[in-house]
């Protein structure tokens, strides 16, 4: 299925610019920088993808170097198993989780198109009845907030960034203008008694679920939270790796994983099905990637009861091609693997 020289691995460093400034409640970027990792057995090429993120250090620097120090390992598969290579990685890795994803995800576009069949049909997954993305409003005044909206109508959930002292009336301004679902995302900048506050006007103006409303190390007030919040809570900062799952049962009804933070789509599925033991829904959301991470989550919507794949919506130009999101819906590439093709730098 390879070539007997083994891997050839290939990094693209890119700079996404955004259509808007997107601020949560930490920060605000007008530019989000990405690391593509290319793998190639002489035939076919796999994609994946990690951007980077300032709150986790996790720098192009960074990713880079990790991807690097890897290099040889990759260059000696044979024979292309994504699970195996990501273990194999994964102890030399362990503490590089965005570059771990960006190969994981590559590894799989690979594998797929070594098949000639997509990801989510390998692992024999239903791609009828699939979950609708939300298209993300970023922080900003109340009126371009609604132009934000208007720009992007039709969509059938938005999910909407707070942390500020107006959060209620930018929900309230906003729902004048649409009937649709609304999430919130307050990005750990909420107290307990905000929370438990906002949550009961949010349920009146049509939101669905608040997500990580505190910082993550308030364990205790995430317990009260939980107890007393008349919307559910789903984790973010609270549920980054494979380890934290377990932690977030009785704190949270729910966790949203990223591939970029547990390090891709092996450890996403693990954590997957702990989740659903553990009776939790399950999220997967982005951030800010290009159509090539957007393309590798979309591998995972049946496995899903929330989505947040919008990533490269955000963005003024993409630098893939692949699956396709409209109005909140998956449109998923005619291409195996993953369905990534990545287009040539200007």
């Amino acid at each position: 299925m390879t070539s007997s020289a083994g891997l050839q691995l290939s990094i693209h460093q890119r700079d996404l610019p955004l259509k808007h400034p997107f601020t949560i409640s930490r920060s605000t970027i007008t530019t989000q920088p990405t690391v593509i990792v290319e793998l190639s057995d002489g035939t076919h090429s796999g994609f994946g993808e990690a951007t980077t993120n300032d709150y986790y250090g996790m720098t192009g620097q960074r990713i880079v170097a990790a991807i690097e120090s890897v290099r040889s390992e990759i260059a000696s598969v044979a024979c292309l198993d994504p699970v195996h290579l990501w273990s194999q990685l994964h102890d030399r890795l362990p503490d590089d989780p965005f570059a771990m994803c960006a190969i994981d995800q590559a590894a799989y576009d690979l594998w797929g198109k070594q098949r000639t069949a997509p990801v989510h049909h390998l692992w024999q997954l239903d791609i009828n009845h699939l979950p609708v993305s939300n298209f993300t409003i970023g922080i900003d005044t109340v009126e371009n907030m609604i132009n934000k909206l208007h720009e992007v109508p039709d969509w059938p959930v938005y999910k909407i960034k707070m942390g500020t002292s107006d959060d209620l009336k930018i929900i309230s301004e906003l729902r004048r203008h649409t009937t649709a679902t609304f999430r919130v995302d307050a990005n750990c900048g909420w107290t307990v008694d905000e929370t438990i506050s906002n949550a009961r006007q949010l349920r009146e103006l049509g939101v669905e679920f608040i997500e990580q409303p505190l910082p993550a190390d308030d364990i205790d007030g995430s317990v009260r939270v939980y107890q007393h919040s008349v919307l559910p809570i789903m984790a973010d900062e609270s549920c980054i790796s494979e380890t934290d799952v377990k932690s977030c049962k009785d704190r949270f009804h729910g966790v949203n994983i990223k591939l970029v933070k547990c390090g891709g789509l092996t450890p996403a599925r693990r954590m997957i099905r702990q989740a659903r033991q553990l009776d939790l829904k399950v999220m997967v959301g982005c951030m800010t990637e290009s159509t090539v991470g957007i393309s590798a989550i979309a591998q995972l919507l049946p496995l899903l009861d929330f989505v947040d794949m919008d990533g490269a919506e955000l963005l003024a130009e993409d630098i893939a091609s692949g699956v396709r999101v409209e109005r909140g819906v998956c449109h998923y590439s005619q291409l195996p693997g993953s369905g990534v093709e990545l287009l040539s730098a200007k």
